[in-house]
């Protein structure tokens, strides 16, 4: 990131204000230096998707380590607790990922569209600006169906989450073949879970191909 930009940034911060003013200040910094909200908002959208992408592989390895839990049949407990929580760390990581680059997203395009709707007033030609109001509106509708896409991707992971790290401490707390046992009818809840969060991930991410190219060819 450009040094002069990233001072400037915190020293918004450092003084406080209005929060949607310090995030439109930060990016017309940027558009100073010839990068603009819309560039920066591609570009965070795919962020955003090759995160998820990301999360997926995750929380798949995480389901097939769970897997391979129940399915013991000997050896060391220790070594499988300590897998599956290693899974579940970094599960957990994965999605702390995905929500900071969902919230990413979301502060640009806040910007990008105040921005819009404010030059609008400044469009004399009739017909021009009824383009423009036209234009703003559906990629606001667009952008609308997308973030609820995101967000629905956010909330799922909770659940998942939530079962792994239950399922995790219980095992720690009992290293034993009943243990295991106990787990089994878990197993099946998880891969629901998990298969539902996989495919509105496979959504958003394909949300996110038509949102970027509805933004390109714009």
């Amino acid at each position: 990131m450009n040094k002069p930009i990233m001072l400037l940034a915190a020293a918004l911060v450092l003084l406080g204000g209005c929060k949607a003013a310090i995030q439109d200040t930060y990016f017309d910094l940027w558009e100073k230096v010839g990068v603009e909200k819309r560039e920066i908002l591609v570009d965070r959208v795919e962020d955003a998707q090759e995160t998820q992408q990301d999360a997926q592989q995750q929380f798949a390895s995480a389901l097939e380590e769970f897997s391979a839990l129940i399915n013991f049949d000997g050896g060391e407990l220790e070594d499988f607790y300590q897998s599956l929580n290693e899974q579940f760390e970094a599960s957990q990581e994965s999605a702390n990922e995905v929500s900071s680059r969902i919230d990413k997203v979301q502060s640009v395009a806040e910007s990008l569209f105040r921005e819009w709707e404010s030059e609008l007033t400044l469009i004399k030609n009739a017909n021009l600006k009824r383009d423009s109001q036209r234009k703003l509106k559906e990629t606001e509708r667009k952008y609308d169906s997308l973030l609820r896409s995101m967000r629905k991707v956010e909330g799922s992971m909770q659940p998942v989450l939530s079962a792994l790290q239950d399922n995790v401490l219980y095992l720690k707390h009992n290293l034993n073949a009943k243990a295991v046992g106990a787990l089994k009818g878990e197993l099946n809840t998880i891969k629901k879970d998990v298969d539902s969060l996989l495919g509105e991930m496979n959504t958003a991410i394909s949300q996110s191909d038509e949102f970027i190219k509805s933004l390109q060819t714009e």
